[in-house]
């Protein structure tokens, strides 16, 4: 199966967005997370979904069972083709996401460890007796066998997940930076070919696409890294 490129809408407005869109020409599938859907709403998912694209829609949902359902239920009549939940909410309320989004085409995605803890702020802020490289496959583990049909992780765990969801789980993996793109405030990245080969169904870019003065052209350059 051929890596998914993701272009990641992290914007302040729906005119910012929708010119991000139509800059990044052929590419099919956008990123809406917080920062834009909390501005804009529900509206600016159904104006990217009536330009013929879909939506991953990262809200991150970490609720009791019953409210993760109807949020996973409202995902799907939206449209969206992709949403995450949290892991750490544990196996009801991901089976209750998965119940609400069953005979749909919407996928979810599990969110296990958020890149920003290392493993001493696991251990003393969030109160696991774990490393980062044991607390996400386990939950992965969890999160595949409750329903999830994949999972969100760093390029570095690519391997590690993979070995714990099998080959059929998607996983997803942002902080991606092309060869010829600049790192930023990122230091722990991978180049979309290497997340390729590692085994990554999708990748989420931002920046070298939105800040690239031609961003079909940085799409082009990224997909053919892809296809190499």
């Amino acid at each position: 199966m051929a890596t998914e490129l993701i272009v990641g809408l992290d914007l302040d407005s729906k005119t910012e967005a929708l010119a991000a869109v139509a800059a990044c020409g052929s590419c099919r599938c956008f990123k809406i997370g917080s920062q834009l859907f909390t501005r804009c709403g529900p509206e600016i998912v159904r104006e990217v979904l009536g330009l013929g694209k879909d939506v991953f829609l990262d809200l991150k949902f970490h609720d009791i069972p019953n409210t993760v359902a109807h949020a996973a239920r409202a995902a799907t009549d939206l449209g969206v083709a992709l949403f995450t939940v949290h892991a750490s909410g544990g196996r009801k309320m991901i089976e209750a996401a998965r119940t609400a989004v069953e005979s749909t085409p919407t996928r979810i995605l599990a969110v296990t460890i958020l890149t920003s803890f290392d493993d001493t702020a696991i251990r003393e802020e969030l109160g696991l007796h774990e490393t980062a490289a044991e607390a996400v496959p386990r939950l992965a583990r969890l999160a595949v066998s409750s329903g999830a049909h994949g999972v969100v992780c760093s390029a570095q765990e690519i391997a590690m997940v993979r070995a714990a969801v099998g080959p059929e789980a998607l996983i997803v993996t942002p902080g991606i930076r092309p060869a010829w793109a600049g790192r930023d405030d990122q230091t722990r990245v991978m180049t979309p070919r290497e997340a390729a080969q590692a085994g990554a169904n999708g990748i989420v870019v931002v920046r070298p696409i939105l800040k690239h003065p031609h961003p079909a052209e940085a799409i082009r350059l990224i997909l053919e890294e892809l296809n190499a």
